[in-house]
């Protein structure tokens, strides 16, 4: 499956954004989707991950402020991201993985392109 990420910005501390990965065929909704983001000098990082189920894991910096949901219906996978804070800032990964571990990605067999959130004070 072939995954388009956009949505990216240019945003103010405070405020919300939300991320799309549209996948290329119906085949999505077996997939677990997943969102990394990799900043300057730093490891590329999941940051929201959601089963084929809907169940969702969360790392402990995004937790009650972002939020991933998917239509498969659309094919689409999101990523909401609300009172983001300049830390934030990075490039947005989406990834599909179909044989995932229970909480996270296992070998993601695609990635989206990559999509740019810079957050400024």
């Amino acid at each position: 499956v072939q995954l388009q990420a956009s949505g990216g910005g240019l945003v103010q501390a405070g405020d919300s954004l939300r991320l799309s990965c549209v996948a290329s065929e119906p085949a999505f909704r077996y997939y677990a989707m997943g969102w990394f983001r990799q900043s300057p000098g730093k490891e590329r990082e999941l940051v929201a991950f959601i089963t084929s189920a809907g169940i969702t894991n969360y790392a402990d910096s995004v937790k009650g402020r972002f939020t991933i949901s998917r239509d498969n219906a659309k094919n689409t996978a999101y990523l909401q991201m609300n009172s983001l804070k300049l830390e934030d800032t990075a490039v947005y990964y989406c990834a599909a993985d179909r044989f995932p571990l229970p909480s996270k990605m296992r070998s993601p067999d695609s990635w989206g392109q990559g999509t740019l959130v810079t957050v400024s004070s």
